[in-house]
């Protein structure tokens, strides 16, 4: 089975946690969104030339968010109101349906969520 990787999954993958080392591969599936988050993370907490890096180190394919696709994640986001849950993490989900791949996540908010592979 293929993943996408939310950002959650991806910070775990650079910190080397051990229970992301089966999900290691080649190829992050991902969104552009993703790699903004994974980016302003780096930037606020470390610098531009950390976040330069691992925006340039790690190989990325990135899922192109499309009309329909914001429109269902702001629906899934509506609809799970009580979660909070991020509009990033929403469009994860919802491009993760679209192209049949797993979302892979330690967000406890998408714990026991169908189509979701959780690892804390």
């Amino acid at each position: 089975m293929d993943f996408f990787y939310d950002t959650y999954a991806i910070m775990s993958l650079i910190n080397g946690e051990e229970n992301y080392s089966k999900y290691k591969s080649n190829i992050i599936t991902t969104s552009i969104f993703n790699l903004a988050e994974l980016y302003n993370i780096f930037l606020r907490g470390h610098g531009k030339q950390t976040a330069d890096y691992w925006a340039r180190k790690l190989n990325f394919n990135f899922i192109e968010i499309d009309k329909n696709s914001i429109i269902k994640a702001v629906e899934f986001r509506f609809i799970n109101r009580e979660k909070n849950l991020s509009l990033s993490d929403c469009v994860g989900y919802i491009l993760a349906l679209k192209n049949n791949l797993k979302f892979l996540t330690g967000d406890e908010k998408f714990e026991n969520v169908k189509n979701v592979e959780f690892v804390k």
